[in-house]
């Protein structure tokens, strides 16, 4: 009898010992840490999981990672709910409706802040706080040079150069999205972009656009 005892005590203790084996295993599988250059959507198509799910799970904010930053990856049957709706939400637009936008976003005629000659072209900003669909280019200068300290002369040279003004346009190389051509979101309206920019800036300063 006693050793039948110490056979089952034995038994339940071997498979104790495989079951929360198996759970560390589980548990570091799903743990990632950010890389320089990486992305949410980037990640979630290396785990075969979603940007929603991914977020939600740590709590991400605009779409922002940085280098370092350890994320708990769901597990892709968690996901798979929220696959279809990720994958339509960030889709690139089509060439005519990029160009219809560049033709919607037309420069105010009446302006309350004279901002600096860049390129032999002088731009204009706005003191609106608020984005009406039609003053894109002085309500993005305005909440960048406001939110940061950063002259809006100096924002309109960066996006100037990384977008030139195309708030859909996408690397089809490194992935990076928008105005800003900001690697660590792949999507989002230009209220997104702007709060995404802020973000970064905050983070990283002028050397996450190789300046400063």
């Amino acid at each position: 009898m006693k050793k039948l005892v110490t056979s089952i005590m034995a038994t339940t203790a071997a498979a104790l010992g495989l079951f929360f084996a198996g759970s560390i295993n589980a548990s570091a599988a799903t743990t990632y840490t950010v890389k320089a250059g990486d992305s949410v959507w980037a990640i979630s198509q290396k785990y075969n999981s979603t940007i929603n799910a991914i977020e939600k799970a740590n709590n991400i904010q605009g779409h922002l990672i940085l280098p370092g930053q350890q994320l708990n990856i769901p597990d892709a049957t968690t996901a798979t709910s929220t696959q279809a709706t990720a994958t339509t939400t960030y889709q690139q637009p089509a060439a005519q409706s990029t160009q219809q936008q560049t033709s919607t976003y037309t420069q105010p005629a009446t302006t309350t802040q004279q901002a600096a000659t860049t390129n032999n072209t002088t731009s204009t900003t706005s003191s609106s706080s608020s984005y009406t669909g039609s003053n894109m280019k002085s309500y993005v200068l305005s909440q960048m040079s406001s939110r940061t300290g950063v002259s809006a002369s100096t924002w309109n040279a960066i996006i100037q150069r990384e977008s030139n003004w195309q708030a859909s346009v996408r690397n089809s190389t490194s992935g990076a999205y928008g105005l800003f051509q900001n690697m660590h979101i792949s999507g989002g309206s230009v209220e997104d972009q702007v709060n995404a920019a802020v973000s970064l800036y905050k983070a990283q300063g002028m050397q996450a656009w190789s300046l400063g």
